[in-house]
C-alpha cells in the first residue's frame, strides 16, 4: 500500500466491512469522513441525562519525521471533535519512539503535547508510550475525548443525501495548505532560503498558528450550519470527496475561488507540489443554506472565509477554472509524503 492515508476502496473493504454494530451506547461510529464517534449512555428516565450530553472520540496518528509532531497529532484529533460540533476535554496519547531515541526526544514531544493542549483549554488524560525497533520515527496517536449536546450534533446519515442538501452553499475558512506550508518551511529553511526572502519563510511558518478550527466551527453551528469537514490529509481536494461520499451529493466547485496564501503557492512550486492536495490542517469545510451569512458571520470575528460553491443532486464531483472543467478523484496520497524530511 502507498504511504500516507489509505484509499476509500480499501477503508471499505478491509476495515469499515469487517466492522459491525456491537453496543445500542454507540450512536454514530466509523463511516467514510466520519473523523468523531458518538456515544451515549442517556436513560430518558433519567432528568439531567440531557443536560450531560454525548461522549464523542476521535483519533489521529502523525507519523512524519518533522519536529513539532506531537503538536499536530493533539491538533488534528481536537479538530475532528470540533468539526463534529463537539466539545474537547482532553487528549490520551500513544506514542513509539525508535529504539535509537534518547529520553530527550520523549521529554520534547511530551512539552509540544502539553503547549498544545494549554492553547486548546484540554488535558493530557493519560496514553501508552513505547520503543519499537519497527519504527524509524517517532509516530503519535491522539485520541481527543469532549462532549456534545443533542442539539449541536450534526445527524447527517453518510450516503443518504435529503432533498435540503441540494444546491447548498459550500464555505471554507482560512486557507488551503497552511499545515502542509508551515511544516515544510520549519524543516526546510535553508533550501528555501536559496531563492526566497526570509520574509516570505516567516510568513509560512506563521501559518502554523491558525491551525485551531475551534473557533469557525462554533460560529458554524451557532449559524444552523448543515455539514462540517475539517480539513487536512490529501488537501481541499481529498476533503471535498469526503464530504460528498459523506452526504451523498455532487458538487460544483469554482477554483478560483479556493483561498491560498502565496507563500504556499511558492513553496509547492519550489517542491513541485499540489497545494490543492496538501496537508491542510486549519480550513473547515461548512455546508449551509445561507453561505454569504456565515461568510459575514465569520469575517466579524476576524476570521477569512469563501463560498467556493455548492452541492448538487448529481455524483459528480465537478472543478470549474473558467472554461476548464476537471473531477475530484477519490483521496490520494497527502503531496507531503512527496518531500524527504531526512
Amino acid at each position: 500500500m502507498k504511504t500516507g492515508k489509505i484509499s476509500e476502496s480499501i477503508l471499505k473493504r478491509s476495515v469499515l466491512r469487517q466492522i459491525s454494530n456491537q453496543r445500542q451506547e454507540v450512536i454514530k461510529g466509523a463511516g467514510v469522513g466520519e473523523d468523531c464517534a458518538f456515544l451515549s449512555w442517556r436513560d430518558s428516565a433519567e432528568e439531567n441525562a440531557e443536560a450531560f450530553g454525548m461522549i464523542a472520540v476521535a483519533t489521529q496518528t502523525v507519523a512524519l519525521p518533522v519536529r513539532n509532531v506531537a503538536s499536530l497529532a493533539v491538533m488534528a484529533a481536537v479538530n475532528n471533535l470540533a468539526a463534529a460540533g463537539a466539545n474537547p476535554v482532553g487528549v490520551t496519547l500513544a506514542v513509539t519512539l525508535p529504539s535509537e531515541a534518547e529520553e530527550s526526544l520523549l521529554k520534547e514531544l511530551m512539552r509540544q503535547a502539553e503547549r498544545c493542549c494549554e492553547a486548546l483549554h484540554v488535558q493530557i488524560l493519560g496514553g501508552d508510550t513505547q520503543v519499537s525497533k519497527s519504527v524509524n520515527m517517532p509516530v503519535i496517536t491522539a485520541t481527543a475525548v469532549g462532549i456534545a449536546q443533542s442539539e449541536n450534533v450534526i445527524h447527517v446519515q453518510p450516503h443518504k443525501a435529503s432533498a435540503r442538501s441540494y444546491s447548498m452553499d459550500i464555505v471554507v475558512s482560512k486557507w488551503i495548505g497552511m499545515e502542509g506550508t508551515a511544516v515544510i518551511a520549519e524543516e526546510k529553511e535553508r533550501e528555501l532560503a536559496e531563492r526566497y526572502p526570509i520574509s516570505l519563510i516567516r510568513l509560512a511558518k506563521e501559518q502554523g498558528g491558525h491551525l485551531s478550527i475551534a473557533s469557525e466551527a462554533a460560529i458554524a453551528l451557532k449559524s444552523g450550519v448543515y455539514a462540517m469537514h475539517d480539513v487536512r490529509n490529501g488537501g481541499i481536494f481529498g476533503a471535498l470527496w469526503e464530504l460528498s461520499q459523506k452526504l451523498g451529493v455532487g458538487l460544483n466547485i469554482d477554483l478560483k475561488k479556493i483561498p491560498v496564501k502565496q507563500e504556499t503557492i511558492e513553496i509547492c512550486e519550489f517542491f513541485e507540489l499540489n497545494p490543492y492536495e496538501l496537508l491542510s490542517g486549519g480550513m473547515l469545510i461548512m455546508v449551509t443554506d445561507d453561505g454569504n451569512g456565515l461568510v459575514r458571520a465569520l469575517e466579524e470575528q476576524g476570521i477569512p472565509a469563501e463560498i467556493i460553491g455548492k452541492t448538487t443532486g448529481g455524483n459528480d464531483k465537478i472543478v470549474t477554472n473558467q472554461d476548464e472543467i476537471r473531477y475530484i478523484e477519490p483521496t490520494k496520497p497527502d503531496e507531503i509524503y512527496k518531500i524527504s524530511f531526512n
